[in-house]
């Protein structure tokens, strides 16, 4: 990004490894929308010229001084976010909920990944054994993100209770995966794709709804009537036609969690002479990337076989096509840049 809102090609040293860091070879770097809010976003808010890239996995090449459990060919993930140190959130864990504004981070505060190799701090990095790189680096957002959604309404999701999923894109068809191996819900998800819905199908929805004006009528059908409906809603598009869906058919003391970051708004309207634009008792969250600790959990589903990411590969020098291709919504799964 050499100023706001232009994505360039451009050649730049190497970066080096210094106290506490680790120079990565960089096997692979998710495109993913939030790099396009980056992007795009108001002059000053993010540093510039800047290399973007947060979701990323590769092989260690060299260490900086200090560091330790690490070594020159060690495969890993990084975990993008880099937290103040200071605040509440971070001194509980919760690094994804640093009170630092803006957030900081690989690909937001400093250089990201898009590139042949990436310095990062070595205490953002976690081993990911023999996984496939191109597989590895979509579990850091795209797999993370919904995790942490999933943990996050993890109370609500007992057996027996249904869960919505809205967009099966890079991070809904995480979501279907992840709750089909850790829970034991009934899983409808919602697209406007047909082959959004067949990968649905494929990696464990039980039930498939296209997205449009028919949307709520064939949801209610399977989730009963108000103030019946789905227990858990997770949205992961987030724009006002999805969070109108989300809001009509999640249960009364339901959980909706808004994880797509498309601009939607969604009214709150709770009055006692009208129905309520989301109903009672419903909890709203917007969960944000997650944890280090949940990294790892995510990263132990992949290495069993239970998580899978559907992935679309770039060279380096397509990764501004990728980007008009996810800005287009012309993607399928996660686009994946490989250096």
């Amino acid at each position: 990004m050499t100023r706001p809102g232009v994505l360039e090609q451009v050649e730049v040293p190497v970066p080096t490894a210094g106290p506490g860091e680790v120079l990565l070879a960089v096997g692979a770097v998710g495109a993913c929308h939030s790099d396009l809010h980056v992007l795009h976003a108001p002059p000053g808010l993010f540093p510039t010229p800047m290399t973007l890239g947060h979701e990323i996995a590769g092989t260690v090449d060299s260490v900086g001084a200090g560091v330790t459990g690490w070594s020159a060919g060690d495969r890993a993930a990084v975990y993008g976010i880099i937290g103040c140190g200071t605040c509440r959130g971070c001194l509980r864990g919760l690094e994804n909920q640093c009170r630092r504004i803006p957030p900081g981070g690989i690909g937001l505060s400093r250089d990201g990944g898009l590139a042949e190799y990436v310095a990062v701090p070595a205490s953002r990095l976690l081993h990911v054994g023999n996984l496939d790189l191109t597989q590895a680096a979509p579990l850091t957002d795209a797999g993370l993100t919904p995790y942490h959604a999933v943990e996050l309404a993890r109370p609500a999701l007992r057996p027996g209770t249904t869960c919505v999923v809205i967009g099966i894109g890079g991070l809904g068809h995480m979501a279907v995966q992840i709750l089909a191996a850790t829970t034991a819900v009934r899983i409808v998800a919602v697209d406007s794709s047909t082959a959004a819905l067949d990968l649905a199908t494929r990696v464990g929805a039980h039930h498939v709804v296209p997205a449009g004006p028919d949307a709520v009528e064939k949801i209610r059908e399977l989730v009963g009537p108000a103030p019946d409906g789905a227990d858990v809603v997770i949205d992961c598009v987030g724009v006002d036609p999805t969070l109108t869906t989300a809001r009509s058919v999640v249960a009364t003391g339901g959980q909706l969690l808004l994880v797509g970051l498309g601009g939607g708004t969604l009214p709150v309207r709770p009055v006692a002479d009208e129905p309520p634009t989301i109903p009672l008792e419903t909890s709203v969250t917007v969960p944000f990337w997650g944890t280090r600790a949940e990294l790892q959990e995510v990263i132990a589903l992949a290495r069993a076989g239970l998580l899978t990411a559907d992935v679309q590969t770039f060279p380096l020098e397509r990764a501004p096509e990728a980007y008009d291709l996810l800005r287009r919504g012309e993607i399928h799964g996660r686009a994946v840049v490989v250096p």
